[in-house]
């Protein structure tokens, strides 16, 4: 490695002083930051931001693996061809990879040419977060998103979502979810509807090679307007429980295979990256609703009778618990306000989700509306446990 270190030694010397902040970034992604600190009680420990984010993009591998491979899965369902689980998996991934590898591109040109401005213009390091973020906007959308959407939603989350608060660390706000809420409100077309599951839908419906009978809008986005027994029959069979678990089904990215979400969570946790806290919270907040609405259905609600675990491993609410609600930023940061944050973000999914058919998903308004109020819940904490103090001072004074 020191050919490594020479190297960016002499990058220092050789680029201006002012574009410094673009050779750190590349150079502590492969040493240590040269920064020692010099007063006060520290920790001295190797595991720095970017080492923590690789980890959080090693979690993510097996959702963008799978995801590639079920847009493949579905794209050729459509076209009546290899039905079987078993059957061309190379071709199926190598389309998928055709079609994602692309948007994950856009997502980190666009996002790290503004963290690269940023960084100049305040003359500071490429900030770490992105590393992140940049992965996850590509989970989180549907194949046929249109690239300059993405790049364009990338850019205003950055932006607007984290640089005009102060950068990485000081964002309110989710900044993939952000990306994802540009593009919701800005171009809803492309995020909801039947024509934005399934790679080369378009092209197919031009040369008329779809398969008759073969639905390209999810489970969520049928759900609200079932009406009969039949059709909710119908939709469960085509989206069995296992479907949602293991992913083979319509949906974004990376949020479909409750399994690769699942091995995520589980390196996460491993590691103590990810919060336990949060995401028990979050899934008993979406649970406890769901129960809620099984014992008060109507009679001619379905979506109100739907199973509660199969209702949750639906859409994005898995990946969210694991991925977004954990957002260390975003979240709450004490331990009893993170129980009350998860459960929250957990309630509104559903609550979004089952009562208001605008917003098929739910999860990303949910978890957006419980970013706003994870102050709050910090800072009502933090007072109650000052007013415990204060009354348990004024006892011992008492006594004394």
């Amino acid at each position: 490695m020191k050919f490594l270190r020479d190297f960016f030694d002499n990058q220092y010397k050789v680029v201006k002083h002012k574009f410094h902040p673009i050779v750190e970034s590349f150079d502590t992604i492969h040493f240590t930051p040269n920064i020692v600190t010099k007063s006060g009680a520290h920790i001295r420990d190797g595991a720095d931001l970017k080492r923590i984010m690789m980890f959080v993009i090693i979690a993510m591998i097996p959702c963008l693996l799978f995801g590639m491979w079920n847009v493949g899965h579905q794209h050729y369902i459509a076209q009546g061809l290899y039905p079987e689980l078993g059957e061309s998996f190379w071709y199926k991934f190598g389309y998928g990879a055709l079609k994602v590898v692309p948007i994950v591109a856009v997502s980190y040109i666009a996002g790290l040419t503004v963290e690269f401005i940023f960084g100049v213009i305040k003359g500071h390091s490429l900030h770490e977060g992105f590393l992140v973020s940049g992965m996850l906007i590509p989970l989180i959308m549907p194949v046929e998103v249109p690239l300059w959407q993405v790049a364009v939603a990338t850019i205003f989350a950055v932006v607007i979502g984290k640089e005009v608060f102060g950068g990485t660390g000081m964002n309110i706000l989710n900044v993939a979810l952000t990306a994802r809420a540009f593009i919701f409100f800005a171009h809803p077309n492309s995020m909801i509807g039947d024509k934005v599951w399934l790679g080369g839908m378009e092209n197919m419906k031009a040369t008329g090679e779809m398969i008759d009978g073969y639905s390209g809008a999810t489970a969520l986005g049928q759900l609200p307007s079932i009406d009969t027994q039949a059709a909710y029959d119908q939709v469960l069979a085509n989206n069995t429980i296992w479907d949602t678990i293991s992913g083979v089904e319509l949906g974004c990215i990376g949020e479909t295979s409750v399994i690769a979400i699942g091995l995520g969570a589980i390196f996460l946790l491993l590691t103590g990256i990810g919060s336990w806290r949060i995401m028990l919270s979050f899934f008993l907040g979406g649970l406890s609703l769901a129960y809620l609405f099984n014992v008060f259905a109507p009679e001619d609600n379905f979506y109100f009778q739907m199973d509660p675990f199969h209702l949750l491993f639906l859409g994005g609410f898995m990946f969210g618990m694991v991925f977004m609600v954990t957002d260390p930023v975003s979240a709450a940061q004490t331990n009893t306000g993170k129980y009350i944050y998860g459960f929250l973000a957990g309630f509104l999914s559903i609550l979004i989700r089952v009562l208001n058919p605008a917003y098929p998903e739910g999860v990303m308004l949910g978890i957006l509306i419980a970013n706003v109020f994870a102050p709050t819940i910090d800072h009502y904490v933090v007072q109650a446990n000052i007013n415990r103090r204060k009354k348990r001072a004024l006892a011992v004074a008492k006594i004394n």
